[in-house]
């Protein structure tokens, strides 16, 4: 059996101010299918758009994207537990911040949580603890955490569900002529230094923070997949047929 953490970016979980429901739904019954033979992980975003859908505070300002963080959080899990519900799964919050990742003993003690979740079935449901962690409400948050949690919890593969399908070896939304790297085995630092190009409201990222986790998890010896989020099509064929159709795999294997 392995172990998959799966992050979701607020770009698909959101639409138009509002968590996108009809996504969730598809999300959660793809997480349920992977893990009846895996263990599964999910690192989440979106309580900052939960919380507006409750109270529209100007999001350019840290204390209020803080306090819609707080909103936000019980809302998104509720959610999540009422769809999990269906497939009888049972989900726990795990919600860290940096400094939880830069101590060992920390670690330890997130990667024991995690651990006696998964033993008993449950799908941990991990954030960045964006309500108190100033400095972690900028860029590539939930990517590098996503990153940094299948490393510390000895997970097998970390797979991105993005507004982005797929790596390209330049950026399609201006290039007709793009094409899609299927398989890369390494990430040029001029490529990890470009600019963060976001495309949702309450996105932070963007491809460059997809490519840093990616960087981060080769340096590991560990996988990542990038794919679509808004069409589960190349995810669900990659990990539940084993068909790599669509989407990228970052990997030091040949």
């Amino acid at each position: 059996m392995k172990r998959i953490v799966v992050k979701v970016g607020s770009a698909v979980l959101t639409q138009d101010g509002a968590i996108a429901l009809d996504r969730m739904r598809a999300l959660v019954a793809f997480l349920a299918e992977l893990k009846k033979e895996n263990e599964v992980i999910l690192v989440s975003s979106g309580a900052v758009a939960g919380g507006y859908t409750k109270l529209q505070l100007d999001r350019s300002i840290v204390a209020n994207k803080q306090a819609l963080a707080a909103i936000g959080q019980p809302v998104l899990m509720q959610k999540y537990a009422n769809k999990f519900e269906k497939y009888d799964i049972i989900t726990a919050q795990v919600l860290v911040t940096a400094a939880n990742l830069d101590r060992e003993d920390e670690i330890q003690r997130i990667k024991n949580t995690v651990d006696t979740l998964l033993a008993n079935g449950v799908i941990p449901i991990v954030n960045e603890n964006d309500a108190t962690a100033v400095e972690e409400l900028v860029v590539g948050d939930n990517d590098q955490l996503s990153a940094y949690m299948a490393k510390h919890t000895c997970s097998d593969m970390l797979i991105i569900l993005s507004d982005i399908d797929a790596y390209y070896d330049k950026d399609p939304r201006k290039n007709d002529d793009a094409q899609r790297l299927k398989v890369v085995h390494e990430i040029a630092a001029e490529e990890l230094q470009k600019d963060v190009t976001p495309n949702n409201l309450f996105a932070t990222g963007g491809i460059v923070t997809k490519l840093k986790a990616a960087s981060y998890l080769l340096e590991n010896d560990l996988q990542m997949f990038l794919a679509s989020g808004f069409d589960l099509g190349d995810v669900r064929s990659f990990c539940l047929e084993k068909h790599h159709i669509g989407g990228t795999l970052f990997t030091k294997d040949v």
